[in-house]
């Protein structure tokens, strides 16, 4: 999620005032600044104009201090978000981890303006990564089997990672892996190429890297069970402005979060972000087809 955005935007970002009335079947569709919320918010928009809504779409708008406000004014209608992270943002107090957690809790959190979909099943959170060779050699299912050799580990994650609650406090309290100072290595990429290679040559042992980047399949890496939550859930999920709320958009809405799976996300974004390097658009388009999902649903 920390991963730069990548081609242009379709319109200029909230260059116009928003309209909070008039006609639900018309909707503009936001993203954030990084390519699979552009992605996902073009998944949403090709299935919405399959099932007859006049749709628009305004992307890379930014953060959240952006894109939320932009939605409550109704400049956008509807933006992909991440449950664990929403929450955070709408309730800084939140300490709900678990998927049905975060959600109840942030169903709380929404106030009368905006409103969610169904998450869908896949999710783009944070996650102790190693290389098969060290899972193997260690026996390694989940992040307490790394514990037994936190003496050993160097671990690879952005600066933060070494106070907040979820990074190195939450590690040691959840599983005992109890990293030192010396053994952190703070690389500011968001688990990206820097992260990944300095897992892959053996400069540390293991990284934060986020659940749906490419770079885990390519390298045959292995992401370590986190049965604890020690990592609050990040599924996707449609955040909406409920004056454009209606039982058609969220029949669209909904069927498109129960494709998204973890590794149709990791699908999608190995078509932009990869060696392919397909813009966001036509690859939403392709995997909507491929999806059923550009015909008319119910």
């Amino acid at each position: 999620m920390a991963l730069s955005a990548c081609g242009g935007s379709k319109s200029d970002p909230l260059s116009s005032g928003g309209d909070c009335g008039g006609d639900t079947g018309k909707l503009t569709v936001g993203s954030a600044n990084f390519p699979e919320s552009e992605t996902v918010a073009d998944v949403y928009a090709e299935a919405l104009r399959a099932n007859g809504f006049q749709i628009d779409t305004k992307l890379n708008i930014g953060s959240r201090e952006a894109y939320v406000p932009a939605l409550k004014k109704c400049e956008i209608g509807v933006i992909p978000d991440y449950t664990g992270n929403l929450l955070q943002y709408l309730d800084k107090s939140a300490t709900a981890s678990s998927p049905d957690d975060v959600n109840a809790a942030l169903t709380k959190a929404l106030g009368d303006q905006l409103g969610i979909g169904t998450p869908a099943p896949g999710e783009d959170s944070d996650a102790v990564v190693v290389t098969k060779a060290t899972a193997d050699k260690w026996n390694l299912k989940t992040i307490a089997d790394l514990a037994p050799h936190a003496a050993e580990v160097k671990l690879a994650a952005p600066a933060e990672f070494s106070e907040r609650p979820g990074g190195l406090p939450g590690l040691k309290k959840n599983y005992g892996l109890d990293i030192s100072t010396a053994n952190f290595v703070p690389i500011a990429d968001g688990g990206g190429p820097a992260t990944v290679r300095a897992l892959t040559e053996g400069q540390v042992t293991a990284a934060d890297i986020f659940t749906t980047s490419p770079a885990i399949a390519a390298n045959n890496l292995v992401v370590l069970q986190d049965p604890k939550h020690n990592f609050p859930a990040q599924n996707v999920v449609p955040l909406f402005n409920t004056a454009k709320k209606s039982d058609k958009l969220l029949k669209v809405l909904d069927a498109v979060s129960a494709k998204l799976t973890t590794a149709e996300l990791i699908s999608l974004n190995t078509a932009v972000s990869g060696t392919a390097k397909t813009e966001p658009a036509a690859a939403a388009k392709a995997w909507v087809t491929a999806q059923g999902l550009d015909k008319s649903i119910g």
